[in-house]
């Protein structure tokens, strides 16, 4: 069996994500006694030994629907988000002084992977639905990344999960200080906890709930966990899947 919190895994965060996992497992009573952080998320996603993982929505939609199963959705409590949504924050370099989107009308865009529901999906529907052009497109691998290639002047726009914005607020707010937000994107659906073919969903929702119920409340906040959600299937499907950027 494996087990991964590898979306929001920075490094400050790490052992904090260690003291999660060691809670979910012993409230389930078996489990990996580590979290693998050694291997491609993909290949710990399609992985017939998988016993619990985050993805985002977009993956989950596209390629994985029917390869693993929902387990729950967690809460972090965003602002203008409900319960077990987020959304992605548009940012530009702190000194542009363009202050509408409207503005960035065809304007060079980093996103972190083509497979991103916060970095390209959510950003393409909120442009498109204003009639605006992203313009030429720089692939980072990150949001980190995207954030800082802005900051760099290599792009004029990026769209950061807001949690990921929240964490670098607090983490590398030498980054975070180089960029100014433009707007927010329309709430999703966040990144939801899967199982594999042989998982069950809903024990693993027990423990996970628990879990973070029975967190010390420094490892709570840490993690910016407020409880979990159960979203239903329909509801990640229902989004729209982007053209390829």
């Amino acid at each position: 069996m494996i087990a991964s919190l590898g979306m929001y895994d920075l490094g400050p965060l790490q052992a904090a994500n260690d003291r999660f996992w060691d809670l979910i497992r012993r409230n389930l009573g078996h489990g990996p006694a580590r979290l693998t952080r050694d291997r491609d998320l993909w290949e710990i996603w399609q992985d017939d030994a998988l016993l619990l993982a985050q993805t985002c929505g977009l993956p989950y939609r596209a390629r994985l629907k029917d390869r693993v199963k929902l387990v729950g959705t967690p809460d972090h409590g965003l602002p203008g988000c409900a319960p077990g949504h987020y959304n992605s924050v548009m940012v530009a370099r702190a000194e542009d002084v363009r202050s509408d989107l409207a503005a960035f009308d065809g304007a060079p865009f980093a996103l972190n992977e083509a497979l991103s529901q916060s970095g390209w999906a959510a950003p393409h529907a909120h442009m498109s639905a204003r009639g605006l052009r992203i313009g030429p497109r720089l692939a980072t691998g990150a949001h980190a990344a995207s954030a800082l290639a802005v900051a760099e002047g290599r792009a004029d726009l990026a769209a950061i999960d807001a949690l990921t914005w929240v964490l670098l607020e607090e983490h590398r707010p030498d980054l975070t200080g180089a960029l100014r937000v433009i707007e927010r994107t329309a709430p999703t659906p966040a990144l939801p906890y899967v199982t594999g073919p042989a998982g069950d969903p809903a024990a693993l929702a027990q423990a996970i709930a628990a879990a973070i119920a029975g967190l010390d409340p420094a490892t709570r906040d840490a993690l910016h966990l407020r409880g979990l959600v159960a979203i239903p299937k329909a509801a990640y499907l229902a989004q729209p899947i982007p053209p390829a950027p």
